[in-house]
């Protein structure tokens, strides 16, 4: 690492080592020679007599390029100006037996557009298990908590009770959704496969004098060699940038999931109700000692909004091509296909942590079940002397007169909700006050919460886990920074 150049925090700070190596320079141009490598073979194998034995064994001796190469191939490409040229050329001097027959065929696509194709797989298999392991991690939680009453909110006002566990279902169920999109993008993703400098495969159906067979099976065989299901049965020179918006799409969809769930952990951790992990030698603030500021969850948004602004440049990317192919998708690509994966890795990184030890106050959740159910609890009050012969009307009118008091404690005098002291104070109600207790047990207050919690926890989240139930594990992620 130097110190005297910037470096994107994306690899030098967040993102996780088998992720940053997926887009690095060495699996690039290894990934290249691989492709030259499978070419060979393939062309070999359809008739081309002119590639040896020897060529084919070079080359599968030097796939992993070496530090010296990547140099070697840097000043190469400062002079030609064309970087598959000069990798070409370095790959050639290390395998002489190859040099003639290296790239035969191809166009620089070949190699750029089917090692990109590779790589958004291969990131796609990075980050698919760790979000298995968030959806499985608050999927424990849920059930966890199923049974704890909190105060709902909507529009941030106090709203009916539901419980902790059920809403951590609203964040899974995304998270289900995100799991499908990510899972159908990465098996839809195919190669551009051998397809010439226009997409029409005329160079390969001059090495094989106009067999138009041999020019499919080689097509086919190079996909098969390089562990992919489909080719694209049609392209210009690059693959469609359509794409890439495919490829990018669930990101940014997860992105705006990632964002909701952390921004509610940070509402709920300023109500002091729900808190990230706090580390025993974690510092929250330079100047206020006392504060256990939510970083991680704040890293997660701003990370998200990120994300979700990548999508864009697959978009206005794809909507600009020229014809057969233009070049000015080219340094952008370099730019928000690295980025968009970098970041979905580190933000599901980052959740693993925070959803492995989300700490939980159920007496502070208590405590303001408590300041607010009184309100909350008026018309099962108004029912309950209703059934011992009282009026509904009269009785609506003794709780507003009562309620417009305890309200004005509670707001002009900054006192507690005293809504039930009064009632039990107020003989109209005498009737109900040894009803009053289980009138107001918040258990009884949040519907179906717990029953929908378990049910959707070990039906659908069950149903959806179950082919990537190899990837779950226990193990807590570390977060370095």
């Amino acid at each position: 690492m130097s110190y005297d150049s910037y470096s994107t925090p994306l690899s030098s700070r967040y993102a996780s080592k088998e992720m940053s190596q997926i887009f690095s320079l060495r699996n690039r141009f290894s990934t290249w020679r691989k492709l030259w490598y499978n070419l060979a073979i393939a062309e070999k194998e359809v008739g081309l007599s002119v590639i040896s034995d020897e060529a084919i064994e070079q080359m599968k001796a030097h796939l992993e390029i070496t530090d010296e190469e990547i140099e070697a191939a840097s000043k190469e490409e400062a002079i030609v100006r064309h970087d598959v040229m000069a990798h070409v050329h370095v790959f050639g001097k290390t395998c002489p037996s190859a040099a003639g027959i290296i790239h035969l065929g191809a166009t620089s696509c070949y190699v750029t557009d089917n090692a990109d194709l590779i790589f958004l797989r291969d990131a796609y298999d990075v980050i698919i298990p760790k979000l298995v392991n968030v959806i499985n991690r608050l999927s424990q939680f849920a059930l966890e908590y199923k049974d704890l009453p909190v105060l709902g909110w909507t529009h941030f006002q106090p709203a009916q009770l539901t419980t902790v566990g059920k809403r951590a279902t609203l964040w899974i169920q995304e998270l289900l959704w995100d799991l499908r999109n990510m899972q159908r993008a990465r098996n839809d993703i195919g190669l551009r496969g051998v397809k010439g400098t226009t997409g029409t495969q005329a160079s390969f159906l001059s090495l094989f004098h106009g067999d138009h067979d041999k020019v499919e099976e080689l097509d086919q065989r190079v996909v098969e060699l390089l562990g992919f299901e489909h080719v694209y049965p049609v392209t210009g020179q690059t693959y469609s940038r359509k794409i890439d918006i495919d490829v990018l799409s669930p990101l940014a969809s997860f992105g705006a999931t990632a964002h909701k769930f952390a921004t509610d952990i940070r509402l709920l951790a300023n109500l002091k109700e729900v808190e990230e992990p706090f580390e025993k030698s974690q510092i929250g603030s330079s100047a206020m000692a006392y504060k256990r500021n939510p970083m991680r969850c704040e890293r997660v948004c701003s990370l998200a909004r990120h994300l979700g602004g990548l999508f864009n440049d697959a978009v206005q990317t794809a909507s600009v091509q020229w014809f057969e192919r233009t070049l000015d998708d080219s340094a952008i690509r370099r730019i928000s296909l690295p980025s968009a994966f970098l970041t979905a890795d580190i933000l599901l990184s980052t959740m693993q942590n925070i959803s492995s030890g989300l700490v939980v106050y159920p007496k502070v959740i208590e405590r303001r079940i408590n300041s607010e159910l009184p309100f909350m609890a008026t018309e099962n009050i108004i029912m309950a002397i209703v059934e011992k012969g009282g009026s509904r009307q009269d009785c609506h009118e003794e709780i507003r007169v009562l309620s417009h008091q305890a309200s004005a404690v509670v707001k002009q005098e900054g006192g507690d909700n005293d809504l039930i002291e009064r009632i039990k104070k107020t003989e109209y109600f005498k009737p109900i006050w040894n009803d009053l207790d289980k009138l107001l047990d918040p258990h009884t207050f949040v519907g179906r919460a717990p029953q929908q919690t378990e049910k959707f926890v070990k039906n659908d989240v069950a149903k959806a886990l179950e082919p990537f139930k190899h990837f779950i594990s226990d193990e807590t992620v570390q977060l370095s920074v």
